[in-house]
């Protein structure tokens, strides 16, 4: 893997398909739902759950915004039917209407903000969780462990879930995870993988306009969290210190949201969060 030599992609992904297992062995459940958003973590997670509980025990929620493109239920639809799962399509955009016509006073003072993102997150969760209580299937979280570390989601919105079956891997290695699945045809579809990412919570959204590039955000982050090392040694090693400072300040301001997230589901020897099985 990028960052993990001691470890092959191939036992990257039998650990985290062995995991599933037992984490719902643990808990007593079989089903699993995961909400679909066309982006490459939410594919890969459902890609992995069918793997490790059958098609027949993951339910996928595509939940569309006024935000949301036309090609990410495209696309998201073309995954689960690829993967054999099934899915429903529950649009969001009259429901967050009614939040904001209740919250107007809270924003008339602006054009937008980052709250108005939030509540739409929000909402998705709620959708999810409600199906997670009528039907017992445990909600699996999407979040990578580049998100996580920099804040990149929202508490109580796309940060639930019962466990994280990605926080452990880089989104850089979520791509590799993803061309390893579809080794040997294309389950995850290339339009996903090849699409720039976006949490599409306001028009024309890219993960790029709130993060560095990840080619330059995971192996900073790598270094800081995997590695050890300070920032400074981080700069000594030849990275750009306005970049390490960034991501620095990212990751401090991340920390309240770190200590409040499911269980994570690990590959590396210094997760961010400590496997379901030490809780």
């Amino acid at each position: 893997m990028l960052f993990f030599p001691e470890i092959s992609i191939e036992s990257a992904y039998d650990l985290l398909i062995g995991k599933i297992r037992a984490y719902f062995e643990s808990a007593h459940q079989t089903r699993a739902v995961v909400g679909l958003s066309g982006g490459m973590d939410s594919a890969l997670v459902a890609a992995l759950a069918v793997d490790a509980l059958g098609a027949d025990n993951v339910h996928g929620i595509l939940m569309p915004s006024a935000f949301s493109t036309g090609h990410s239920v495209k696309d998201s639809v073309d995954l689960a039917e690829r993967l054999g799962m099934s899915y429903d399509i529950v649009p969001i955009g009259d429901i967050y209407d009614q939040y904001v016509k209740q919250l107007s006073g809270y924003f008339a003072d602006v054009e937008w903000h980052v709250a108005l993102e939030n509540i739409q997150a929000r909402i998705r969760g709620t959708l999810l969780m409600a199906y997670s209580n009528r039907y017992g299937a445990l909600v699996l979280n999407t979040s990578n462990k580049s998100e996580l570390s920099v804040g990149y989601g929202t508490l109580y919105g796309d940060l639930a879930g019962a466990i994280m079956v990605i926080g452990d891997l880089y989104k850089l290695q979520v791509y590799e995870m993803a061309d390893y699945i579809n080794r040997d045809c294309e389950r995850i579809p290339a339009s996903i993988i090849h699409k720039a990412p976006s949490a599409e919570l306001r028009p024309g959204q890219k993960d790029s306009d709130s993060l560095p590039p990840y080619d330059e955000l995971d192996p900073v982050l790598h270094k800081l969290n995997d590695g050890g090392l300070s920032p400074d040694e981080v700069v000594a090693g030849g990275v750009d210190r306005a970049l390490v400072e960034r991501i620095v300040r990212l990751r401090n301001g991340a920390a309240f949201k770190v200590m409040q997230v499911p269980p994570v589901l690990t590959v590396a020897g210094k997760p961010l969060l400590p496997d379901f099985k030490c809780l």
